[in-house]
Protein backbone atom coordinates (compact mmCIF):
# COMPACT_ATOMS: atom_id res chain seq x y z
CA UNK A 1 0.00 0.00 0.00
CA UNK A 2 1.33 3.60 -0.51
CA UNK A 3 2.36 6.23 1.37
CA UNK A 4 -1.25 8.20 0.15
CA UNK A 5 -3.19 5.18 0.94
CA UNK A 6 -1.66 4.99 4.56
CA UNK A 7 -1.86 8.41 5.39
CA UNK A 8 -5.91 7.99 3.94
CA UNK A 9 -6.61 5.74 6.12
CA UNK A 10 -4.94 6.73 9.34
CA UNK A 11 -7.30 9.62 8.66
CA UNK A 12 -10.41 7.79 8.32
CA UNK A 13 -9.65 5.14 11.09
CA UNK A 14 -9.15 8.25 13.10
CA UNK A 15 -12.08 10.46 12.63
CA UNK A 16 -14.25 6.78 12.85
CA UNK A 17 -12.54 6.18 16.33
CA UNK A 18 -13.38 9.65 17.31
CA UNK A 19 -16.93 8.88 16.16
CA UNK A 20 -16.67 5.68 18.77
CA UNK A 21 -14.82 6.97 21.78
CA UNK A 22 -16.92 10.25 21.92
CA UNK A 23 -20.44 9.43 21.36
CA UNK A 24 -22.77 11.67 22.19
CA UNK A 25 -20.33 14.53 23.15
CA UNK A 26 -20.47 17.32 20.54
CA UNK A 27 -18.29 19.47 22.09
CA UNK A 28 -15.82 16.40 22.35
CA UNK A 29 -16.42 15.41 18.61
CA UNK A 30 -16.35 18.75 17.12
CA UNK A 31 -12.50 19.45 19.25
CA UNK A 32 -11.43 16.18 17.63
CA UNK A 33 -12.46 16.82 14.66
CA UNK A 34 -10.86 20.31 14.38
CA UNK A 35 -7.72 19.00 16.12
CA UNK A 36 -7.20 15.65 13.57
CA UNK A 37 -8.02 18.24 10.04
CA UNK A 38 -5.53 20.48 12.07
CA UNK A 39 -2.85 18.12 12.32
CA UNK A 40 -3.00 16.51 8.60
CA UNK A 41 -3.40 20.21 7.16
CA UNK A 42 -0.11 21.03 8.54
CA UNK A 43 2.03 18.12 7.83
CA UNK A 44 0.20 17.95 3.92
CA UNK A 45 3.39 18.95 2.27
CA UNK A 46 5.68 16.77 4.07
CA UNK A 47 8.29 15.09 1.29
CA UNK A 48 10.13 13.14 3.40
CA UNK A 49 9.33 8.81 3.12
CA UNK A 50 10.64 8.60 6.45
CA UNK A 51 8.87 11.61 8.36
CA UNK A 52 5.72 10.49 6.32
CA UNK A 53 6.58 6.66 8.14
CA UNK A 54 7.16 8.24 11.62
CA UNK A 55 4.03 10.52 11.53
CA UNK A 56 1.59 7.89 10.52
CA UNK A 57 3.00 5.44 13.76
CA UNK A 58 2.48 8.50 15.90
CA UNK A 59 -0.81 8.55 14.28
CA UNK A 60 -1.63 4.67 14.50
CA UNK A 61 -0.30 5.30 18.17
CA UNK A 62 -2.51 8.02 18.85
CA UNK A 63 -5.67 6.19 17.79
CA UNK A 64 -5.10 2.93 19.74
CA UNK A 65 -4.69 5.23 22.92
CA UNK A 66 -8.00 6.93 21.90
CA UNK A 67 -9.70 3.65 21.24
CA UNK A 68 -8.19 2.27 24.37
CA UNK A 69 -7.70 4.54 27.01
CA UNK A 70 -10.16 7.11 26.80
CA UNK A 71 -13.39 6.73 28.78
CA UNK A 72 -16.52 9.08 28.99
CA UNK A 73 -17.92 10.60 31.78
CA UNK A 74 -21.29 12.08 32.43
CA UNK A 75 -22.02 15.01 35.24
CA UNK A 76 -25.09 13.84 37.22
CA UNK A 77 -24.57 15.59 40.26
CA UNK A 78 -22.73 18.74 41.53
CA UNK A 79 -20.00 16.47 42.57
CA UNK A 80 -21.01 13.11 40.92
CA UNK A 81 -19.77 11.43 37.55
CA UNK A 82 -21.04 8.28 35.60
CA UNK A 83 -18.74 6.56 33.88
CA UNK A 84 -19.57 5.13 30.66
CA UNK A 85 -17.16 2.62 29.63
CA UNK A 86 -17.30 1.51 25.80
CA UNK A 87 -18.04 -2.63 25.65
CA UNK A 88 -14.44 -2.64 23.84
CA UNK A 89 -12.64 -1.71 26.95
CA UNK A 90 -14.12 -3.94 29.06
CA UNK A 91 -13.19 -6.98 27.01
CA UNK A 92 -9.61 -7.55 29.05
CA UNK A 93 -10.62 -7.30 32.19
CA UNK A 94 -9.61 -9.28 34.61
CA UNK A 95 -11.24 -10.60 37.91
CA UNK A 96 -10.23 -10.25 40.73
CA UNK A 97 -9.36 -13.20 43.09
CA UNK A 98 -9.01 -13.35 46.68
CA UNK A 99 -7.21 -16.90 46.75
CA UNK A 100 -4.38 -16.80 44.71
CA UNK A 101 -3.34 -20.44 43.38
CA UNK A 102 0.20 -21.50 44.88
CA UNK A 103 2.50 -22.70 42.00
CA UNK A 104 4.13 -26.00 42.32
Amino acid sequence: MGQAAKVLQLFKTLHRTRQQVFKNDVRALEAARIKINEEFKSKKNEASPKKIEELIKIGSDVEMLLRTSVIQGIHTDHNTLQLVPRKDLLLENVPYCDAPTQKQ
